[in-house]
């Protein structure tokens, strides 16, 4: 039997505006950001506190999170979801979308990662609680002999949120499906599918 896990893979991006009223937090209009392709969770934490005592290190209590960064790097960005992220306007009868003074929203992000243990493969939604995310950038080039696949980078703070417990990310359980996962996922986040 595997004594751990490797991770393979990361999926399924979703955004969610955050909400929270006297230590509960809810999440509404839940989408899919993008189609997803890496994943990065910096956490920045306090320093440990140490108490001494017979001049050595008799107790400890280890740093606390203080704030993170979370690098999402998708296919790109269609348009409902840069708006969604970045707090925009409408597109205009003109069908453009104007970048000014908006003020982007708290968000909660979730997303899946792939592990595999003992030849078995797992699927894990993980969901970071309360982010912001900052304006991306674009990166553009002329094709060539072939095309030269570009992906976007989105960059977004992460902190604790308004709850009791000050939570500031969520790990779900394994699942031996992607579609189990990504069902947990929309349920942690109130995902209503899109009607047809």
């Amino acid at each position: 039997m595997a004594t751990g896990k490797v991770c393979t893979g990361f999926s399924k991006p979703y955004v969610a505006k955050y909400a929270a009223n006297n230590g509960t937090v809810t999440y509404s209009d839940a989408q899919i950001l993008a189609r997803g392709v890496e994943v990065s969770l910096e956490v920045e934490s306090g320093d440990p506190n140490n108490f001494y005592a017979d001049n050595i290190v008799a107790e400890t209590v280890a740093g606390q999170f203080t704030n993170g960064t979370l690098t999402l790097t998708v296919d790109g960005l269609l348009q409902d979801a840069e708006k969604m992220i970045l707090g925009l306007d409408a597109a205009g009868a003109d069908g453009f979308m104007g970048y000014g003074d908006n003020s982007a929203p708290y968000l909660g992000v979730g997303f899946i990662v792939r592990y595999m243990s003992g030849g078995t493969t797992y699927y894990t939604p993980v969901v970071v609680t309360k982010c912001l995310f900052n304006t991306p950038t674009l990166e553009a080039a002329t094709q060539e002999d072939e095309i030269d696949w570009k992906t976007q980078e989105l960059v977004a703070t992460c902190l604790r949120d308004d709850s009791t417990n000050r939570i500031w990310k969520y790990v779900g359980t394994d699942y031996t499906t992607e579609s189990a996962a990504e069902a947990a996922l929309q349920t942690k986040l109130n995902y209503t599918p899109p009607l047809t």
